[in-house]
């Protein structure tokens, strides 16, 4: 089965929300279904779409909004599964529901128009900050083809736009997924 313009996914490890960690026991963080902090990002492809011919493939993962595999409720309080909910725990999801993906190299891509910043410790300057991260400053952590094309590369220093910060948790690592346009100056 082939779909014409969608991925079909499953959510990995067949879950639809990641709330609980591993501390000698597994322990529920949120019971939450509504925090979308707690909901699974990661999805396995099981087939692309038909006129696809990307670099994803079968078997790959992907980095997805976090309302891909939530569950809502509707104005009666039955609890629905979003739009793109196929049936058994597979999903249909358009190019746009995913930011990133991961190949059997391993190796973490940035699809299409996304990018993924890492923020900036504090600086010292002469005015103290009360923040502990860098505003508006961070280093491209993974980086599409447009940027690559406008001379970029990850690891640059770059400045971007106030509100573009669109925080994820990457194999540990807090970034702030952005658009490319989001990026303001190279440093």
């Amino acid at each position: 089965m082939h779909p014409t313009f969608q991925f079909i996914v499953k959510p990995n490890k067949d879950r639809r929300y990641d709330n609980t960690r591993d501390w000698g026991i597994d322990f529920i963080v949120s019971a939450s279904q509504e925090d979308h902090r707690f909901s699974n990002r990661y999805a396995e492809v099981l087939h692309t779409p038909m006129a696809y011919t990307g670099p994803i493939k079968p078997g790959d993962t992907l980095l997805v909004h976090h309302n891909v595999f939530k569950f809502y409720y509707d104005m009666y309080g039955r609890q629905k599964s979003g739009r793109s909910f196929m049936s058994d725990n597979t999903f249909l999801i358009d190019p746009d529901q995913f930011f990133l993906y991961k190949g059997a190299d391993g190796k973490w891509m940035a699809h299409d128009k996304y990018c993924f910043i890492k923020p900036m410790e504090k600086k010292d300057w002469i005015i103290d900050k009360t923040c502990e991260l860098e505003p508006l400053h961070g280093t491209i952590r993974y980086i599409n083809e447009q940027m690559l094309s406008m001379g970029l590369k990850e690891g640059d220093e770059v400045v971007y736009e106030p509100e573009s910060e669109y925080e994820f948790e990457v194999d540990g690592e807090l970034l702030y997924r952005m658009f490319t346009n989001n990026i303001a100056i190279k440093l």
